[in-house]
């Protein structure tokens, strides 16, 4: 055989083994698939945080790790198919966000992809993890502890409003736990002189109906529970907050920054930053068994002094001085 037929055979073969080869190469590309309860307009906060904390490990979306996207859009009863989906799919992660509903739905449908999840709800008494500290299982994250915020934010009912007697609670019935929720919340209210009206919404219509009943029966504030819904109805929240006149207080501050009142929890996009890095630490041999649940170490208390005017409430110093961030 010629030299230069020679040449030719072996770029031939080189040639032929290239796509195989690269295709290989894509396919090892991890695929983390992402799970949550919202919509990517209400949740982009939160995804571009989730995507930093990866790229502090070294995991940039398209050009190392690949994202399947899977959203309720609010439709919590979704959540189990978009999880078998992504199972299907056999991502090598699945992240949860978007409430304790979408990580039980992970939960079940797998028990040996690893999971990570950022959730309100104490992941040990809802049943994803064994404990804080030794997870245990295919799944860790990092838990808001919304639900132990209740106590402070009620508080802060009665510190703004130290007259007021009536406090209506929405609380969407769809979530899990719902009546222990709002027998706690009402106990906690009864015991600094608050008498807590439970208003029922789950969706968009059900938030304007239970707006209305604050028409016949007035409260003197609203307590918004911890819930994705909320946070994705939070522009619809705000608006009819206004028109009804009722100030609002929750955990969190998108709500706020919506035009509620006030509110304080932890910071969304700094927990979401550190499920990023507890993903991408996964992606590189940790087990979730052996990471710590984290919790949160940044808390916000926010006021909206815009809102405050509009609602001629003049907030006391005690609760200005203590404030994060003031919106004006």
């Amino acid at each position: 055989m010629r030299r230069r037929e020679f040449i030719s055979l072996l770029g031939g073969a080189a040639a032929a083994m290239a796509g195989p080869l690269a295709a290989r190469a894509q396919q090892a590309m991890p695929v983390i698939g992402w799970l949550h309860s919202g919509s990517p307009g209400s949740s982009a906060s939160t995804l571009d945080a989730f995507r930093k904390g990866l790229g502090e490990i070294g995991f940039i979306e398209g050009r190392n790790i690949t994202i399947e996207y899977r959203w309720a859009e609010d439709r919590f009863d979704a959540l189990p198919e978009l999880a078998s989906d992504l199972v299907r799919r056999n991502v090598a992660l699945i992240f949860v966000g978007g409430g304790d509903v979408s990580a039980l739905a992970a939960k079940s449908a797998t028990a040996t992809i690893p999971i990570v999840f950022a959730i309100g709800a104490d992941p040990v008494k809802i049943g994803l993890v064994n404990s804080f500290n030794r997870p245990g299982g295919n799944a860790t994250g990092i838990s808001f502890l919304a639900t132990e915020l209740r106590p402070k934010t009620l508080e802060l009912v009665r510190d703004l409003l130290p007259k007021a007697a009536t406090v209506a609670v929405l609380a969407n019935p769809n979530r899990p736990g719902f009546e222990q929720a709002v027998n706690e919340i009402s106990e906690l209210a009864r015991g600094i002189g608050l008498r807590a009206r439970i208003l029922k919404a789950g969706n968009e219509r059900e938030i304007d109906s239970a707006f209305a009943t604050l028409t016949p029966t007035p409260a003197d504030a609203l307590l918004i529970l911890s819930d994705p819904v909320y946070v994705n109805r939070r522009d619809q929240i705000a608006r009819l907050a206004a028109s009804y006149k009722v100030p609002t207080v929750s955990n969190s501050r998108a709500i706020v920054v919506a035009g509620g009142l006030i509110s304080y929890g932890a910071s969304l996009e700094d927990s979401y930053r550190q499920a990023g890095n507890y993903a991408g630490r996964i992606l590189k041999g940790a087990k979730p068994a052996d990471l710590p649940v984290m919790q949160p170490t940044r808390f916000q208390f926010v006021v909206n002094l815009k809102t405050a005017k509009a609602l001629g409430i003049d907030f006391p110093p005690s609760i200005l001085v203590r404030a994060d961030e003031v919106i004006e």
